[in-house]
């Protein structure tokens, strides 16, 4: 019997100069967990004249989580952070009552031909830690720990599973596992896992309950301890998911919040300049209009 729930199709967003495919927040399920939002970014190659250009913008209540799979960004943040995202590290960022940062290609890379791959997340704050400190965290990839088991690597990048715990400094019980299978294989992991649970096929193809799923497939599961898969050789997927606040979180363009008043409150103050600004970063992003077609 199958253990999936709902099939979400990756669908394509367009981030301006840069096109995604939107996984969360999907109509018929709004969040994963904690998890409330999913891109999926390329993976897409960049001419010399092309470069990844996400200018200042705001977060608030939610935990940002950047995961690249190939290429660079350079982050900077209203806090003073200036680094280099590469491949398997981790940059996670607290919103918290309000942090701005900009996510460009890196100056070196400019003028060269680039690809860019990988996973934005959002991660809800608890109710309790919305408006907390704005903080910034950076992971380097073999800080993570992995582990192999019949011709398949596992990676926690974020999070719990049984006993062991990723350096990114979470705010509440969740997991997300990179899963690679060098040969075909079944794996069980529904004893490590917890509340609502998804699972994304970035590569390859799973089967569940005699079903076979394929890439950019997101798979909503029925019951997370019933995570029993068969993974085809050669496919990446990763699975993620956690405990369900008590509160509904209601998202606009950047912000993250269990209240609406706040929401509005972080539109008036982006408008108005309000927000901390990026040293050596002064291009200002404008709040968009959804109403507008």
């Amino acid at each position: 019997m199958s253990n999936v729930g709902l099939i979400i199709e990756e669908r394509a967003a367009d981030l301006g100069n840069f096109l995604v495919g939107r996984l969360l927040p999907f109509r018929q399920k709004r969040a994963v967990g904690p998890f409330v939002f999913i891109d999926h970014m390329g993976p897409a190659h960049l001419k010399d004249y092309q470069n990844l250009d996400v200018g200042p913008h705001p977060h608030i209540g939610l935990s940002t989580l950047t995961y690249l799979f190939e290429g660079s960004i350079q982050h900077k943040d209203s806090l003073g952070n200036d680094l280099e995202i590469t491949p398997g590290a981790v940059n996670w960022m607290n919103g918290g009552k309000g942090v701005v940062h900009s996510e460009r290609t890196p100056e070196y890379l400019r003028q060269t031909e680039k690809m860019l791959h990988g996973l934005q997340i959002w991660i809800a704050l608890p109710k309790h830690l919305e408006e907390m400190e704005p903080s910034f965290h950076h992971i380097e990839a073999d800080k993570l720990p992995t582990w192999s088991e019949n011709g398949v690597d596992f990676k926690l990048i974020a999070g719990k599973y049984k006993d062991l715990e990723s350096p990114v400094p979470v705010h509440s019980p969740l997991y997300y596992i990179e899963i690679k299978a060098k040969e075909d294989a079944k794996i069980n992991l529904g004893d490590g896992l917890f509340g609502e649970s998804a699972l994304y096929i970035l590569d390859g193809k799973v089967i569940d309950g005699g079903n076979e799923y394929g890439e950019k497939q997101l798979l909503i599961a029925k019951d997370a301890s019933l995570c029993e898969i068969e993974i085809k050789a050669g496919s990446t997927i990763y699975i993620f998911g956690g405990d369900a606040f008590p509160e509904e979180r209601f998202i606009y363009w950047n912000f993250v919040s269990s209240s609406k008043d706040r929401l509005e409150q972080a539109k008036e103050d982006w408008k108005n300049h309000k927000f901390p600004t990026i040293p050596g970063d002064s291009d200002y992003v404008p709040l968009p209009d959804y109403t507008k077609k």
